[in-house]
């Protein structure tokens, strides 16, 4: 025997929610610090440059008010106050001449620039980012001091670059504890987002095993996983009622086989074991046949129930004339009725069509008035009667018959049940589940009034036929 290929392990629902979180996180996150990075260098250079940018205004007022040795000499002291390693200066001749700089030693990378310097014009210095010392950056502005006059800044930003490589070492050192604390509440939430997947599957493995009384606990809440409780724990009531159902089915048909079984067999027996005449055989044949067609109608009405009530059959619809059904049916029970001296009337007014099928139909008639005729004492009455009431055809079946108990009126439409009072008569306890299912599938409905011994009075809902 040929085995399937071994399958891999795949991971469970929380552990693969847990690492989408994760990652989900993570790449957030590291898209966040992006922005984060980004808009903290971008507002650190504008401070930079507009820094430069008013030094180049202030050196170009004082060269014009105080000259040019005024000019060097407070270059040199804000050199001293701020730092030969945090600014340098130098003054161009536009041909590239030196006029002063500030110590070099410490900007080793800074060339004269003629195609910058060409950029340069009195009300728009030019800013640029250089290296210095190979490794080092650096913010350095030109900008126009006199008519042949260019004046360099240098800006390091080496302070700046501390600040943004510390936020990126925090942001990598964090990082894996953030993404362990992401996977731990991960882990969490799906956790508890599918306990509810968690116990329909519990309830479901317990189910499988025969326990139809197991239910998934309901919160209340009203959420997805509340509804799927609800509508899982109705669909096992369904379930459970159904499988009562098919239980009491089966044991109410293995009782009622049981009597024309055991007849068919008694006779059969008596057949073989007792010399008999041609007659003897015939009337023994005749009554296995006639317990055989009990058996076979039983059979029939019951998967007639089914296939009406579950829908597997599709009924043939179609315009059908009610009234004339009702009278047909009234007409062919009339010569039981005499012979069991009842009094049997039909009262139909007007012409009543619906849609819906006519075997059907005339079988849910039948039935009626069939058991009004067996429950009905010698002198008594049915009155059938079939009238419209608003968009809907009304049939009543009135019997001045034994009645029905009470307590057995809601059980008289369940399959094989039979009251005290009709066990006396001949039936299978399935005409009046028939009568219901027809009615249903034809979108009606069946009440029952009764007291005893004094009548019962059926009424038949169905909708009327409406026009195209």
């Amino acid at each position: 025997m040929s085995s399937s290929p071994d399958r891999k392990p795949s991971l469970s629902l929380p552990l693969y929610l847990t690492l989408w979180y994760a990652g989900i996180f993570t790449v957030s996150s590291l898209i966040l610090f992006s922005i984060i990075y980004l808009s903290i260098s971008g507002v650190l250079q504008n401070r930079n440059d507009e820094v430069l940018i008013d030094d180049v205004g202030e050196i170009s007022a004082l060269y014009r008010e105080e000259g040019l040795s005024e000019l060097e000499a407070e270059i040199r002291r804000e050199t001293e106050i701020r730092g030969k390693n945090e600014v340098f200066y130098r003054l161009y001749h536009r041909n590239g001449n030196t006029v002063f700089s500030t110590n070099v030693a410490d900007w080793h990378g800074l060339q004269y620039r003629p195609d910058v310097i060409a950029k340069v014009t009195s009300d728009k210095p030019v800013i640029s980012t250089q290296s210095i010392n190979d490794h080092k950056k650096a913010r350095i502005a030109y900008g126009e001091v006199g008519e042949d006059l260019v004046i360099q800044i240098g800006d390091s930003l080496e302070d700046d670059n501390v600040f943004l490589d510390a936020l990126k070492n925090v942001y990598v050192i964090s990082l894996p504890l953030l993404m362990f604390v992401a996977g731990f509440f991960g882990w969490f939430m799906g956790k508890k987002a599918l306990r509810g997947v968690t116990e329909v599957t519990e309830a479901a493995l317990h189910i499988s095993h025969g326990d139809l009384s197991r239910r998934v606990p309901e919160t209340g809440r009203g959420d997805e996983l509340d509804r799927l409780a609800v509508t899982f724990n109705g669909m096992l009531d369904r379930i459970q009622k159904l499988i009562s159902g098919m239980q009491e089915i089966t044991d109410n048909i293995a009782h009622d086989l049981k009597s024309p079984l055991a007849r068919i067999r008694g006779l059969t027996e008596s057949a073989l074991t007792k010399p008999s005449s041609n007659n003897d055989f015939q009337s023994i044949a005749a009554d296995t046949i006639e317990e055989c067609d009990r058996l076979l109608h039983m059979i029939n009405t019951m998967l007639d129930i089914t296939e009406t009530e579950t829908g597997t059959v599709s009924l043939a619809m179609s315009s059908v004339n009610l009234s004339k059904l009702i009278a047909d049916a009234c007409e062919l029970f009339e010569p039981i009725a005499e012979d069991k001296q009842i009094k049997m009337t039909c009262r139909i007014t007007g012409e009543i069509i619906v849609y819906g099928n006519t075997q059907y139909l005339q079988r849910l008639i039948s039935n009626l008035i069939d058991n009004a005729l067996k429950y009905t004492r010698e002198n008594g009455s049915i009155c059938t009667t079939l009238q419209r009431k608003e968009n809907n055809a009304v049939l009543t079946v009135h019997d001045t018959g034994i009645g029905i108990e009470t307590k057995e009126l809601q059980n008289i439409f369940k399959r094989f049940y039979r009251c005290d009072k009709s066990r006396s008569q001949s039936g299978s306890g399935l005409g009046l589940s028939l009568a219901l299912a027809v009615a249903h599938a034809h979108g009606g409905d069946i009440s029952v009034e009764s007291t005893p011994d004094k009548g019962t009075l059926f009424t038949v809902t169905l909708p009327l036929m409406q026009p195209q």
